[in-house]
């Protein structure tokens, strides 16, 4: 079976339009994407971008083979030449993005490409996968991290994930989102991510009692023992026999460290009456560990109802993000690029506000606090804008242009980073750790508000003076030519 390349996961119409600039003269036109999304899922106040790792390999090795050129040529669909076009095709163009486990808003291109029309238009669909995938499961990952209140969270959801990928990259952004290990041994193998597992109920089953499943486990892994203690009856057995053999095997080594999990019933109940029974038996070391079907709306139920939970561990609703699986990146064209170095601004207009797009070649600037240094407002600028270094700046909502913020004692920072210039990487990416640690710190820079699960503030999001007025002409420009 041939091996999978990537260059030719793209939708068909990505080939036919590259075919047609390719036939029309067009294939060194400069053109200019953005890549960005337009709503928060879970309606929440802020996102989390990753992907960007997997986005970055993909560029650095796209390329087409000879059994991918023969297999287009059988579609009669594409010019000879174009194909032969193929044959030698790299990217040789820029891109600029936000880094991974930077809190993103709507609108603001999570990554900027400049490169000839071709290459720009045939890396949409892989881009837009590697970005919407790990950008809504580290989005979904860092509510449930905060909702878990510093409790520890570990991403289990491999069997429920879509696909193998799902399930390894899932881990990764839930990794970067917040989350401190994974049950997937391939992420940890590949990533780095920590793995780590406890038991099934097949386990306890194969034996002739709960207990000798329980004694037998705690003789063969002494040092990371969880016992799953809800098999048959949580309180009348599962925690009684993990105390017994808890007191039996770990306690004349010295070993305090061990843990049950519940897994099924009323688990706010549970936990409190297992810590009860585990503090009278005097192991008071013994964490509790809480699965599943949780999310952070259940979490933070349990938390409020004073469930003694120690470690939660989270699998289906987290992998798939499943109240609301779709991030909804889109990738659209902003400005084209004249023979003489001039850019013209584009836009998409629609009757539905919300898919206009805001045009033209443009970089972000993050505004902070000097004296709490928690994040103010972003600020969308023309690439050829500097933010003056005065002691107020005025934003407004470009939304509800009436709303305006007054920004005194303030610092600020350009967000995008340069990834490839003239096709070469020139980014010098994180380890995963520094990816994770950096994206906590940046969503600690986040007012609380902002960070509410229900009806959070919004986070103003302006354009420049000169952006606006250019979106304004240029929507003058098309409602006149109706």
């Amino acid at each position: 079976m041939k091996r999978e390349n990537f260059a030719m996961l793209c939708d068909f119409y990505e080939l036919t339009m590259a075919n047609g600039y390719f036939k029309s003269g067009y294939s060194n036109r400069i053109v200019y994407f953005d890549l960005f999304f337009r709503s928060v899922p879970d309606g929440g106040g802020f996102a989390i971008a990753a992907g960007l790792s997997q986005a970055i390999e993909y560029i650095k090795d796209l390329h087409f083979d000879d059994e991918d050129i023969e297999f287009l040529k059988s579609k009669n669909t594409f010019d000879d030449e174009f194909l032969q076009y193929l044959r030698t095709f790299r990217f040789t163009g820029d891109i600029w993005a936000v880094p991974e486990g930077t809190p993103v808003f709507p609108n603001e291109p999570i990554m900027t490409i400049r490169a000839p029309a071709i290459e720009a238009q045939l890396i949409e669909t892989y881009l837009l996968i590697a970005i919407n995938h790990q950008s809504l499961i580290a989005t979904k990952a860092n509510r449930i991290v905060r909702a878990a209140e510093g409790r520890t969270v570990l991403e289990l959801g491999s069997r429920r994930a879509q696909g193998a990928d799902g399930a390894v990259l899932g881990a990764r952004a839930a990794y970067i989102g917040g989350c401190n290990g994974t049950a997937c041994v391939l992420t940890d193998q590949l990533y780095g991510v920590p793995s780590a597992g406890t038991m099934a109920h097949s386990w306890v089953q194969s034996f002739d009692s709960e207990y000798e499943a329980f004694r037998t486990f705690c003789e063969l892994y002494p040092d990371n023992v969880v016992l799953l203690v809800d098999t048959y009856n949580t309180l009348k057995s599962g925690i009684p026999n993990a105390i017994r053999a808890f007191k039996e095997v770990l306690l004349p080594k010295g070993i305090s460290k061990c843990a049950v999990r519940l897994d099924s019933g009323d688990i706010a109940y549970l936990s409190k009456m297992a810590r009860k029974m585990l503090d009278e038996a005097g192991l008071t070391e013994c964490k509790i560990v809480a699965s599943n079907s949780l999310d952070e709306y259940l979490i933070t139920d349990l938390l409020r109802q004073g469930a003694k939970i120690d470690i939660f561990g989270v699998g289906e609703r987290l992998i798939t993000s499943k109240s609301n699986p779709v991030f909804g990146g889109v990738y659209k064209l902003v400005a084209i690029q004249h023979e003489d170095g001039s850019i013209e601004p584009k836009i998409k207009i629609s009757e539905n506000v919300i898919k206009i797009t805001n045009p033209h070649f443009k970089k972000i600037y993050r505004f902070y606090d000097k004296a709490t240094g928690k994040a103010l407002a972003d600020e969308l600028c023309l690439y050829d804008e500097e933010i003056c270094k005065e002691d107020t700046h005025t934003i407004f909502d470009p939304h509800a242009t009436w709303k305006r913020k007054t920004l005194t004692n303030f610092t600020v920072k350009p967000l995008h980073k340069e990834i490839f210039k003239n096709g070469e990487l020139v980014y010098n990416e994180p380890y995963l750790d520094d990816i994770r640690r950096y994206c906590l710190e940046q969503v600690e820079l986040l007012w609380d508000e902002v960070k509410r699960f229900e009806n959070p503030h919004t986070y103003y999001v302006d354009l420049s003076q000169k952006l606006w007025d250019i979106k304004q002409q240029l929507l003058d420009k098309k409602r006149n030519n109706k």
